[in-house]
C-alpha cells in the first residue's frame, strides 16, 4: 500500500463559498423550490439589501422546516409532498444501503474500508435540545465494533469535545466544527502519530465575540439557542415560533454584517456561522485519509454516512474521487451526491452490525482471529 507524507491543504479564504446551497432540507422540498430561495438569497446579498436578505433568510429557514410553511410562501405546499412515485424514483437512484449491502462489501474486495460517521441524525436521533442528543449504548457498542476492524472517524458540526463526550470512544478520530478541529489517537500497531489539526485557529477570538453578541441579542427570542462549537456557531431555531423567525433573521444578519470574514450556512433547522476558509467536511475527509496514509491509494474504500446538508461536501468529494461510498440518512427525497440511503439511525446501526458481521466472517474464512 503506497503511503505519502502529510501535506496540509490550501485553506485560504474563499468568498465565493459564502452560501454553499442548495437549501433543500427535510420533508422533501423540491429542487425547484430550493432554487427559487437560493436565487433570491444570493440576489439580495449582491445588492446589499439587508431587509431583502433577512426575508430570503426566513424563506430558507422555511425550506428546512416544510411542516411550518404556510400558503402563499415562496415554496408552494404542493411541492413539499411529492407523490409516492417521485420518492420511489429517488430511491431507485439512491437505494437502501441495507438492500444493496452485498454490492457495497463487494466493492471493498481487496480494499481497506475507512469509516466516516456524522453524529446528529446519524448516530443519535434529532432532538429539540441539542445538549441531550445522546447516542444509545447499543449504538456506541456498534461503533466500537466497527472501529475494531476499520479506521473510524466521527465528523460533526459539533465542537470536538462535545461530540467526544457523547461518543466516549478514545480509539476513534474526531473532526469537530465541520472538520476545523481534528484529533486522532496514536496507533501502537501502525506506529502512526496522533493527529491534531486546527486550520481556523486565527478565527477563535472573532468566533468568541460573535457568540457573545448573538447570545445576548437572541435572549428575547423564546426557543432560540446559540451553541458555541469552538470554530463555528450554531443557531438552533427548531423550537422558535415561526412568527419570530423574521426578527431572529434580522438579529443574525445585523451581527454578521460587521464580520465579513464569517459566512452563513444552513443545516437541519439550524443556521451556522463559520470562517470563510476553504474547509468543510469534504476537506476533513481528505485530510484524514492522507493522515492515515491512504490519500493516493487505490486499495482503500472510504464510506461516509451522514444526514445533513454539510455532509454533502463529503459526498461530493467521494464522487469526484470516483472512489468511496456516500450514504445519506433520510426518510425523504433530497438532492444529494450520496450513492445510497438509510432512513434513520436505527438503520445506520443495522448497517454497522452487518458490516462487522461480514468482516468477522471473512476473517474466519481466511483463518484469522
Amino acid at each position: 500500500m503506497t503511503k505519502k507524507s502529510l501535506v496540509v491543504p490550501d485553506i485560504s479564504p474563499n468568498t465565493s463559498q459564502l452560501l454553499p446551497y442548495p437549501l433543500s432540507r427535510g420533508g422533501g422540498a423540491s429542487a425547484n423550490a430550493s432554487f427559487v430561495i437560493r436565487k433570491s438569497f444570493l440576489t439580495h446579498l449582491e445588492v446589499g439589501n439587508n431587509v431583502g436578505m433577512a426575508n430570503a433568510l426566513v424563506e430558507s429557514m422555511k425550506a428546512s422546516s416544510p411542516t411550518h410553511i404556510k400558503a402563499g410562501s415562496t415554496v408552494a405546499a404542493s411541492l413539499l409532498t411529492p407523490p409516492a412515485d417521485c420518492y420511489n424514483a429517488w430511491l431507485a437512484r439512491h437505494p437502501s444501503a441495507l438492500d444493496r449491502f452485498e454490492d457495497i462489501v463487494g466493492a471493498s474486495k481487496g480494499k481497506q474500508i475507512v469509516m466516516f460517521l456524522d453524529y446528529d441524525g446519524t448516530l443519535s436521533p434529532i432532538v429539540d435540545d441539542p445538549d441531550r442528543a445522546f447516542m444509545s449504548d447499543a449504538m456506541r457498542a456498534a461503533v466500537r465494533d466497527v472501529a475494531r476492524y476499520f479506521p473510524t472517524a466521527i465528523v460533526s458540526g459539533r465542537c470536538r469535545d462535545k461530540v467526544y463526550n457523547f461518543v466516549r470512544l478514545a480509539e476513534l478520530y474526531y473532526a469537530g466544527s465541520h472538520g476545523m478541529d481534528i484529533k486522532g489517537p496514536k496507533h501502537t500497531k501502525t506506529k502512526a502519530k496522533s493527529v491534531l489539526f486546527q486550520p481556523a485557529s486565527e478565527f477563535l477570538p472573532m468566533i468568541n465575540e460573535v457568540f457573545e453578541t448573538l447570545s445576548e441579542k437572541t435572549r428575547s427570542t423564546p426557543g432560540a439557542k446559540v451553541e458555541h462549537n469552538k470554530f463555528c456557531i450554531t443557531v438552533h431555531f427548531r423550537c422558535v415560533d415561526e412568527k419570530r423567525w423574521s426578527s431572529l433573521a434580522d438579529e443574525i444578519g445585523a451581527v454578521l454584517k460587521e464580520y465579513p470574514k464569517l459566512r452563513l450556512t444552513q443545516g437541519r433547522k439550524v443556521l451556522e456561522i463559520r470562517p470563510t476558509i476553504k474547509w468543510d467536511k469534504g476537506k476533513a475527509l481528505e485530510f484524514l485519509l492522507e493522515s492515515l496514509g491512504f490519500a493516493d491509494c487505490e486499495d482503500v474504500l472510504p464510506v461516509y454516512i451522514g444526514d445533513d446538508r454539510t455532509d454533502e461536501d463529503a459526498f461530493k468529494v467521494l464522487r469526484e474521487r470516483g472512489q468511496g461510498i456516500g450514504i445519506l440518512v433520510s426518510k425523504f427525497a433530497k438532492e444529494t451526491s450520496a450513492s445510497y440511503s438509510l432512513q434513520e439511525p436505527t438503520e445506520v446501526m443495522d448497517f454497522l452490525h452487518r458490516l462487522v458481521g461480514w468482516k468477522r466472517r471473512s476473517l474466519n474464512t481466511n483463518g484469522r482471529v
